[in-house]
């Protein structure tokens, strides 16, 4: 059961490309990440990242009007229908080309995409009962180059689409003898946006130069009439520059422009790049090149405010269906902002690191976990929200290292920049920086189970530098090393220090014993990363040949080794010119982790693939697979043999700056308008690894971000001491009899989820001690950590709370002299309770807040009530003294 551990979330990117979109309720804002797409719900500042992936980046999503089904489509026009109710795939299609956009019709009937200068109008799958979910209806042409965007009329009747001809087209979505086609010219750019207005066919079209039109129909929606030839799937409609033929009777639907309006210019690098229209309010949002956008009213184009809200270009922007929130997405940054224009702030406003994340910690509860990257930012993490709330941004260089510390309330971070900055998680400041007497670039760093003393190697100086935490001065420099630190650990129970260096030695160092080195291991290739068991009586060590190896840290003997090579399955680069499994042979793991209980350990490096192996067999057990997109370099074993010519790859030409895959690269000291920029493919690795300290969860910080897997019991049937005696039925029975203690037993031998919750609430409140005190040993262990799985979860936090407490009180001593095994489960334990403890916090803070403001009403009332009887008594005794 400790191997079923699955994908769960997604945490350090929130929009990478594509466009945003939200639910019906407009309560959560949902954003494509690599070949993934993230739910943020904003209400409940939560986010949760679907287990589904397309096989590469998403460029488009689209929702239907219900709220219940998205298609994605990624980067070479392959589609996934995904049910937003069950998280599940439906269907698969592939449009054999790149689409640029995607929209359903109001009614929910049909769809449309739009990919090179066609549009193509589907059946919306659901409606009907098909065999194939994408049934095509008809296929529209017009636009001479590719279309940008869709837009419909509010009864489904017509929609219009957008192109880079600088043309905007407007077709039937039925057969109308007045409207089959038409087109608005007036621009001298690239259509960003159209838009209809409500219950009308008068558009407006914004182009990338920063012009709007305002265009004017003739016919109203219920003008259109019906035409006489009959529809058939799979018409075909051409549009051209000539007017079509007019129905004898029936006159032509015409536009004709109202008015043509002019954003601020500020030359090529400030252009218009995204937009959104709410027909309810009439408010158009447009954003730029520069990171600014506008708000303005239509038709009089008023502007009610515009803001810069980044450095970076606006790539998408997706209106709520009240209207009262905006959401921005720029992938340059990958930064994510939801914006309140009434009461102009911020409701939501994420980002992620955007550049390589080199590493990650958990916080000693598993609440928090602290992430490093090469932008230089240090980021903490909420677990059971996936958010984070609070960035350090002290560093001026990459961070290699990041730890923390035993209180779970200071962050340890190590850089390039040649610092090692400790951070208060109360007041969210730096309170000590340390460096050394030279100048050195930290490459790793460690923290002692006290906290007092805080560790970092060197890779240009070849030495380790101690300092105290308490006052932020340097201790000692510990030399003997020939090569750069790669890896620094303490001992969990001791005050010794491992440190495993190039030389192709491990260095137990004494921290009570004048600093001396304890024990040299020799190793057979160079050392990458080190790390103790949770209870300190083992070492593991990973170098450069794709070994791991098991040291016994009190007598330096080593207790075993695994070749891990061949587990790494390294992928082929677009560049290389050796194969897959050559270059596989320099390939090794660069981080290691124990699982919370020692049995098993994480290993990863330049793979896609994680594994994980079992200590005492020294054998793989698992593999996980990371990510599927191949939108990431060195994914596949074998080149694609399609991209080859006789000069090369295609993938070595440069095609300079653009709107295609991969990163882009600015000249340094360039923020904005950089037209050197080059692009490059993010190549697939694993730069970090961490279990959680309750050992339900383990994660990763990888390429496509910091993913979290976490233990899923109900897909696993694990049985303990079954027999062919213990059923649901003999179960429940037990119960019937209020045997309470034998249906417990019965219950966690068959270890079916449902069945142990259902048995457990079914004991009386009074019977919790009787029953605690007659359990076994070997049940209190697996009882306890079922109570502290389910309490997290749960609405019962009294009853369970008195579970665990019984428990603890009655056992704690037996517990104890097995703690390394119970500590999980303990920590587990805590980390329910104290998320339940600020939930309930807030509440309780919210309801006496509310209880005195209702007091104070109360009084205020009763005192105007006094002196209105008071008013009424004097003038009823002026009234009586004046008859």
């Amino acid at each position: 059961m400790k191997f079923a551990y699955k994908f769960s979330n997604l945490l350090g990117a929130f929009y990478r490309h594509g466009n945003l979109c939200f639910s019906k309720d407009g309560n959560s804002v949902i954003s494509p990440v690599g070949n993934r797409i993230s739910v943020f719900d904003l209400k409940n500042n939560k986010s949760e990242t679907l287990p589904v992936s397309t096989t590469k980046n998403i460029s488009c999503l689209g929702i239907n009007p219900d709220g219940n089904l998205a298609i994605l489509i990624d980067e070479d026009g392959a589609a996934v229908l995904v049910s937003l109710v069950t998280r599940a795939v439906l269907h698969h299609h592939h449009f054999h080309s790149p689409v640029h956009s995607v929209s359903f019709s109001p009614d929910g009937k049909k769809f449309v995409i739009t990919k090179e200068n066609v549009a193509l109008m589907y059946h919306a799958p659901g409606r009907n009962r098909e065999f194939n979910g994408f049934a095509l209806d008809k296929s529209y042409y017009g636009p001479f180059d590719e279309t940008t965007c869709i837009d419909w009329t509010d009864d489904s009747k017509c929609f219009a689409v957008g192109s880079k001809d600088m043309t905007t087209w407007i077709f039937g979505a039925e057969r109308w003898a007045n409207l089959i086609y038409y087109s608005l010219g007036g621009h001298k750019d690239i259509i960003v946006g159209c838009f209809f207005e409500k219950d009308s066919l008068d558009m407006y079209t914004v182009s990338q130069e920063g012009t709007l039109c305002v265009w004017e129909s003739d016919t109203e929606l219920e003008g259109l009439r019906k035409g006489e030839d009959g529809e058939t799937r799979g018409d075909v409609i051409k549009g051209s520059t000539d007017t079509p033929k007019q129905v004898e009777g029936i006159k032509n639907v015409r536009y004709s422009q109202r008015s043509k309006h002019y954003f601020n210019k500020a030359g090529d690098f400030n252009k218009l790049t995204a937009a959104a229209f709410h027909k309810k309010t009439r408010i158009l949002v447009t954003g730029f090149a520069s990171g600014a956008f506008h708000l303005h009213e239509l038709p009089e184009f008023d502007l009610i405010h515009s803001l810069s809200i980044s450095d970076q270009r606006i790539s998408t922007i997706a209106m709520n269906p009240t209207g009262d929130w905006i959401g921005f997405g720029c992938s340059g940054l990958g930064q994510l902002l939801v914006w309140e224009w009434q009461s102009e702030s911020y409701v939501f406003k994420q980002q992620g690191h955007f550049n390589n994340m080199n590493s990650l910690a958990y916080s000693p509860d598993g609440q928090y976990l602290v992430t490093g990257g090469d932008d230089g930012k240090v980021k903490v993490w909420n677990t059971n929200n996936g958010l984070c709330f609070v960035t350090f941004t002290e560093h001026s260089s990459s961070v290699t290292n990041v730890a923390f510390t035993s209180s779970g309330f200071v962050v340890v971070s190590a850089s390039l920049d040649g610092t090692v900055r400790a951070f208060d998680l109360h007041r969210y400041r730096n309170f000590r920086t340390m460096t050394s007497p030279r100048p050195a670039q930290f490459s790793s760093l460690a923290v002692d189970s006290s906290g007092e003393l805080v560790c970092a190697g060197s890779q240009d100086s070849f030495e380790i530098f101690l300092w105290s935490m308490q006052t932020g001065r340097l201790l000692e420099v510990l030399s003997g090393h020939e090569g750069p630190v790669s890896n620094l650990c303490f001992s969990p129970v001791q005050s010794v220090l491992a440190s495993v260096s190039w030389d192709k030695t491990v260095r137990l160092w004494d921290m009570l014993d004048s600093w001396e080195t304890k024990e040299t291991l020799r190793l057979t290739s160079d050392g990458l990363a080190v790390t103790y068991r949770p209870d300190g009586q083992e070492l593991a060590v990973a170098s450069l040949d794709g070994e791991i190896t098991f040291w016994n840290p009190q007598t330096g003997g080593q207790a075993g080794s695994i070749a891990g090579r061949h587990d790494l399955q390294m992928g082929r680069k677009e560049t290389e010119k050796i194969t897959a499994k050559q270059s596989a042979k320099g390939k090794s793991f660069t981080s290691l982790c124990y699982s919370a209980d020692g049995e098993s350990i994480l290993a990863g490096g330049q793979s896609k693939f994680v594994c994980i192996y079992n200590i005492k067999e020294h054998v793989l057990m698992k593999k996980f697979e990371i990510s599927c997109n191949l939108s990431l370099d060195a994914m596949e074993e074998f080149l694609d043999r399609r991209k080859m010519t006789e000069f090369g790859s295609l993938s070595l030409v440069d095609e300079g700056t653009g709107d295609g895959d991969g990163v882009e690269l600015s000249l340094p000291g360039v923020k904005r308008g950089d037209m050197s920029s080059r692009r490059f493919k993010p190549e697939i690795r694993v730069g970090s690894l961490c279990f959680s300290p309750t050992g339900r969860s383990w994660a990763t910080a990888s390429t496509e971000g910091l993913l979290i897997y976490s233990l899923d019991a109900s897909l696993v049937f694990d049985p303990y001491d079954l027999d062919m005696d213990v059923t649901p039925a003999s179960i429940r029975q037990q119960v019937k009899k209020k045997e309470w203690a034998s249906a417990i037993l019965l219950s966690f031998r068959l270890n079916e989820m449902a069945l142990k919750r259902e048995v457990l609430e079914a004991v009386p409140y009074d019977q919790i001690t009787v029953v605690c005190s007659s359990l076994p040993d070997v049940y209190v262990d697996k009882l306890l950590n079922f109570v502290a799985s389910t309490l997290e979860k749960s609405n019962h936090l009294q009853f369970y709370l008195s579970w665990a407490q019984c428990l603890l009180t009655l056992h704690g001593q037996k517990l104890k002299n097995r703690s390394g095994a119970v500590l999980p489960t303990v920590q587990q334990l805590l980390k329910s309770i104290q998320r339940h403890s600020d939930d309930l916090s807030k509440l309780c803070d919210w309801n006496i807040y509310n209880i005195r403001y209702a007091a104070a009403l109360s009084k205020q009332r009763g005192m105007k009530r006094t002196a209105a009887e008071s008013l009424i008594s004097i003038s009823g005794s002026f009234y009586i003294s004046g008859l």
